[in-house]
């Protein structure tokens, strides 16, 4: 059975959201504060979090940093009533791995919790290999990436986005097939992000006056060996 924190202070919410995915066979934890909820993060292993931004005692964006701190590949959803495109690129670009703005529905959580979680089965030992490209080495089990033997400092959300587009080297990628595989399925968010995303990778990776990732008008962008 898979393990859930539910991170929220209004107890109302934290109660229904935990009748509904223990409905769905999850085992459920509740937080309804920062602090709290990091003790239980280190006292049990769990496979999400689904995590509010304005909660007592230490934020969410602080408790997000803190869970990056030791582990990465735990998949984190906030969830927030901030709705601006900077907050959402705040917490995405903190590490989470999706964004969820109040009110939602119940199914697309659901939906979205059942697509993370998909995605932590599909590790294969495969993936787990190294990935040469031109200059770039990709570690997935670290997720660590090397450029030049010289270790890059990508967020959460830039390495998936790097990731995807080196799997794919030599397709022209549409913003809708970005979102589905790097933000998830059921993100309904501005597809701006990507943008801004592709932006902080450009500035990170491409030496001297060659981007890495071109752009393709009217389509989105690709990667080219």
């Amino acid at each position: 059975m898979k393990k859930i924190l539910i991170v929220e202070d209004e107890v109302k919410i934290a109660r229904v959201i935990q009748i509904e995915l223990e409905y769905a066979n999850y085992e459920i934890s509740i937080a309804n504060t920062g602090k709290r909820a990091l003790d239980l993060f280190e006292s049990k292993d769990f496979d999400l979090v689904l995590l509010d931004v304005m909660i007592p005692e230490l934020n969410g964006l602080e408790v997000l940093r803190r869970i990056r701190e030791v582990d990465n590949n735990i998949k984190i959803i906030m969830l927030t009533a901030r709705d601006a495109v900077m907050d959402k690129v705040s917490g995405l670009d903190s590490g989470a791995n999706d964004y969820m703005t109040k009110p939602f529905e119940i199914e697309e959580l659901l939906a979205r919790i059942r697509v993370h979680l998909k995605q932590n089965n599909e590790v294969t030992n495969e993936n787990n290999s190294e990935i040469h490209f031109k200059h770039i080495v990709i570690h997935p089990l670290s997720r660590e990436v090397y450029m030049d033997k010289v270790l890059i400092n990508l967020t959460q959300k830039e390495y998936d986005l790097l990731l995807y587009f080196v799997e794919n080297k030599n397709q022209a990628l549409t913003r809708e097939q970005i979102i589905e595989k790097v933000w998830g399925y059921e993100y309904y968010g501005d597809t701006n992000v990507i943008d801004v995303y592709v932006r902080y990778l450009r500035k990170k990776l491409d030496q001297n006056e060659i981007s890495l990732i071109s752009s393709v008008r009217g389509i989105g962008y690709m990667i080219k060996d």
